[in-house]
């Protein structure tokens, strides 16, 4: 194996583990309050997750362009851009959490009136949602030190603190509903134990490893107006880039809500395998972040025409084996996910198109981290906003015609037309000089 390999699987394996963790999580959750003896309970964390993946979705530009930039500073070998890069990341970090905070309320009377739910899910999910808001500091900081993490070509720390924080959610979990009896209170303490526990590891790990970077540090300098113009331009196009993604995947379930309980139900279990698949592809995509700005900010152009050939052999490996387990495995990999008969089979009528899935999408998810890593990030958004309006002009000309296969076909061409474009794009940066 290369060295080139071995980079890549060095940063793209520890964030894949990191990635898997999420829904592990999640399932235990579920499990802990599934026996609690009201169903409610298991409606409120539904709804409570959502709302915290929906308005941390929103900021993952904290993550995504903090290690962007800090990959070129590591490649410059520039220490002291590198330690103000945390120091700004952080501040509009604790700015943001501080904004949530003090409008948690008006945020929280939004949400629940967009989604429908029963009196008793409603109270639930309220009580779930304002003790885990207070988790936004540690959550959003923490998404600054992964990308910084990251940034310096290090995955197997935020991957640490990943599994940690989870160690200590399902404990805590365990701990407060079954010994102390808090209920939904005590999974929601729980999951704000393990934030701030993640974000204190983080604190522990970058004194251990990176305490000689104190010395560089200038927090007065990290504020200067050309270093957070550049920021918050690589950022805002993140930010509305991802804005985007979730109207995109809000539409999509919502509209399979519209068509019934079955479809949903369909839509949202087939929606399953892509997550699993985008779990891989984004441990991929993170490598490519690290290493296209590292070698963007060393010049070393080799380097990273090297890199996005490796990555692109990856991700074509990947696809293929994600097609041959969905096409071979399907039905049991389905029959896993519930027992449910009937959404079973009608599963079966719209399953090709998740065939589909792994060669329509790999292209989309390598060239964003590559995108994020050169801070070409621009191009990134407008390649989003055409694949969003080609995905609502491809579902509103066919919904009349072939229903529900009509969301799976602009989802499709939605995946494939980002990858399509940013390969047009990408010709045009990689020859610039830098």
């Amino acid at each position: 194996m290369t060295d080139m390999n071995k980079q890549i699987l060095k940063l793209a394996i520890p964030s894949i583990v990191s990635n898997i963790t999420v829904p592990l999580l999640g399932l235990v959750d579920l499990a802990i309050v599934g026996h609690l003896g009201s169903t409610a309970y298991i409606g409120a964390i539904a709804i409570g997750t959502m709302m915290f993946n929906i308005i941390y979705w929103a900021f993952g530009f904290l993550r995504m362009g903090t290690g962007g930039l800090v990959a070129q500073a590591y490649g410059k070998q520039n220490r002291e851009e590198i330690g103000k890069l945390l120091i700004r990341s952080l501040s509009v970090a604790f700015g943001i959490a501080l904004f949530l905070l003090l409008f948690q309320y008006p945020i929280q009377w939004v949400t629940f009136h967009l989604v429908e739910s029963s009196t008793e899910v409603a109270i639930y999910a309220q009580i779930y949602f304002r003790i885990c808001i207070w988790g936004a500091p540690a959550t959003l900081g923490l998404y600054c030190f992964a990308g910084w993490f990251i940034g310096m070509q290090n995955a197997r720390i935020p991957m640490f603190i990943a599994i940690s924080q989870n160690i200590i959610n399902i404990i805590g979990s365990l701990c407060f509903v079954y010994l102390f009896h808090w209920g939904i209170q005590g999974v929601a303490a729980a999951t704000l134990t393990a934030q701030y526990s993640g974000i204190l590891l983080a604190i522990f790990f970058w004194r251990r490893k990176y305490s000689n970077l104190q010395q560089f540090i200038r927090i007065k300098k990290s504020f200067s107006s050309p270093d957070m113009k550049q920021f918050f331009s690589v950022n805002s196009d993140i930010f509305f880039r991802t804005l985007c993604l979730i109207t995109v995947t809000t539409f999509f379930t919502v509209t399979g809500a519209r068509q019934g309980d079955l479809i949903l139900a369909v839509n949202t279990l087939l929606m399953q395998l892509f997550t699993l698949f985008s779990y891989f592809m984004d441990g991929f995509a993170y490598a490519g972040e690290a290493m296209s700005g590292r070698f963007i900010g060393s010049k070393d152009r080799p380097a990273l025409q090297k890199t996005i050939r490796a990555l692109f052999c990856w991700g074509g490996m990947l696809a293929l084996f994600f097609t041959l387990l969905y096409g071979f495995g399907g039905k049991a990999i389905l029959h896993l996910l519930t027992n449910d008969k009937n959404v079973v089979d009608t599963s079966g009528t719209y399953y090709f198109w998740v065939l589909a899935i792994p060669f329509a999408g790999f292209a989309a998810f390598l060239w964003d981290g590559i995108y994020i890593g050169t801070t070409h990030t621009r191009k990134m958004l407008y390649t989003m906003i055409i694949a969003a309006v080609l995905f609502f002009a491809v579902y509103y000309s066919l919904t009349k015609s072939i229903g529900n296969h009509a969301l799976w076909a602009a989802f499709i061409v939605y995946l494939f037309s980002r990858g399509v474009l940013q390969s047009f794009w990408s010709r045009f940066f990689l020859k610039e000089n830098r």
